[in-house]
């Protein structure tokens, strides 16, 4: 009795499009990240890496095939209603990271990139114990949801392929299709 409900339950969560987290395929052997030592971020992004298998995380930059460089992280907290006495009753929290990606001979692989994640939370004064503990685990799972999002930017990146097109593989001035148009000078107002 119990083999046929776990094979419908199996066949519910596949119809559905349900599929557990792979890990992730990166297309180098070896990256350097420029996250704190204690970064929590940085730590859970590094243990997701190394589970792959096939991608080694360097302490350094040195012999590392790709660097991540994270240019800024933040967490911001914005009042997004106020009650009828004026007091904040619901918030906006952000999660923001700014990062690139380079090869070992400093070519942009993947260009400055943001990531914004948000989360909405009420708050109620006579439970605050329990919404700063709400509080930090919208964060933990804002992480959680960065982390997945960075590992797919970097198994997309085509190791060795800049993303920048270099000056030689410019298109020919002739091909108008391929150029970018120019806005026009804008008329002056015309005096009375």
């Amino acid at each position: 009795m119990r083999w046929p409900l776990l094979l419908l339950t199996a066949a519910l969560l596949s119809a559905c499009g349900f599929h557990l987290r792979t890990s992730a395929n990166l297309p180098f052997k070896s990256i350097y990240m420029t996250f704190g030592a204690t970064s929590p971020l940085g730590v859970e992004l590094k243990r997701n890496i190394l589970a792959s298998g096939n991608t080694v995380v360097l302490p350094t930059e040195e012999g590392a095939e790709a660097t991540l460089q994270v240019l800024a992280e933040t967490r911001e907290k914005v009042v997004l209603i106020l009650n009828s006495q004026g007091r904040a009753s619901e918030y906006l929290l952000y999660y923001k990271l700014t990062f690139r990606v380079l090869d070992a001979n400093k070519k942009e692989l993947l260009p400055p990139t943001q990531i914004t994640l948000k989360r909405d939370i009420s708050y109620n004064s006579s439970q605050e114990l329990s919404k700063a503990a709400e509080e930090v685990l919208l964060y933990r799972d804002m992480q959680t949801d960065m982390v997945q999002q960075i590992l797919r930017r970097l198994a997309a990146i085509k190791s060795g392929v800049p993303t920048q097109v270099e000056p030689s593989e410019q298109p020919p001035a002739g091909n108008q299709a391929d150029q970018q148009a120019t806005p026009a000078p804008a008329a002056a107002p015309a005096v009375k």
